[in-house]
């Protein structure tokens, strides 16, 4: 699959499952709020992932800016929402992505990719003949298409998708997305099917899927139902991150059921039922 095929799904956009079918190649916007080519918001090494990607030479993180979610509660909504960043050529992105490898980093993360692949795809083709050879990964919200996934096969090593809600009245309210969960669960699976369960050597993840969960305030019984899904339905084996840091970031403060912190014993109650279904926990 080359990227040219991905920039024809530009022409009237079905890059990921809102299928907006704007004509991104011709400057319209639309969900995304990005037009045709690559805005990027920051790229640095970063030390605050997961463990297994930082390393001694930090994950080298390119945050591209827009989402094709909603989330009210998003704590990076200045460039998510508001878009901040500054547009790039697919030179320009293939030589950040060769200089977070020059620098020591062990990784090129591709934070919030979805939206924009066509570009990165392009990006990623020159930089992989002028050298770039440390894994890459896919870090996104997991509302996924299976037809750009499949595009995509061979080019990600790392899959790290989140895993929000499995109840559609949550995602409808929370993230603007009544189909995310169905779409999440196709995702995960296909991701699953792509690299398989994590593996990890020297300390660091080479390959695989590694799933992010972000437990939410009265949200124990969602989170057990996803931690369920991964372990009967993708792998018992499959390498989670259960975080506990929610803050009623953006908009959350509006909604009543999400405008806390998420408690002490919330947060201990998911990661004991994902240590008793036998998951892989950092």
């Amino acid at each position: 699959m080359t990227a040219a095929d991905l920039r024809d799904q530009l022409a009237r956009c079905t890059l990921c499952p809102r299928h907006c079918g704007a004509n991104r190649r011709k400057g319209e916007l639309g969900f995304c709020g990005i037009g045709p080519e690559a805005v990027v918001a920051s790229a640095a090494p970063h030390f605050g992932e997961e463990s297994v990607l930082v390393g001694s030479g930090g994950s080298g993180t390119i945050f591209f800016s827009g989402c094709n979610l909603g989330c009210v509660f998003c704590q990076n909504h200045d460039i998510s929402h508001g878009r901040a960043g500054r547009q790039v050529s697919p030179e320009r992105l293939a030589r950040l992505m060769l200089e977070l490898q020059a620098i020591g980093c062990h990784n090129v993360n591709w934070v919030t990719p979805t939206h924009q692949i066509a570009v990165v795809v392009e990006a990623f083709g020159l930089a992989r003949e002028n050298g770039l050879r440390v894994p890459i990964v896919y870090n996104c919200g997991g509302y996924e298409s299976i037809k750009t996934l499949r595009r995509i096969e061979g080019i990600v090593d790392i899959y790290m998708p989140d895993a929000k809600f499995v109840r559609t009245e949550t995602a409808a309210r929370y993230l603007n997305a009544p189909d995310y969960p169905a779409a999440m669960k196709a995702a995960v699976l296909e991701m699953h099917r792509q690299v398989g369960d994590l593996e990890i050597r020297d300390g660091l993840a080479v390959r695989g899927l590694l799933v992010r969960h972000l437990v939410m305030p009265n949200g124990v019984e969602e989170s057990e139902a996803i931690l369920g899904f991964l372990a009967e339905e993708v792998s018992p084996k499959t390498y989670v991150n259960v975080m506990g840091q929610y803050r009623p970031y953006f908009r959350a403060s509006e909604f009543a059921d999400i405008a806390r912190p998420v408690s002490a014993a919330e947060y201990l109650a998911v990661c004991e039922h994902a240590e008793r279904l036998g998951l892989r926990l950092p």
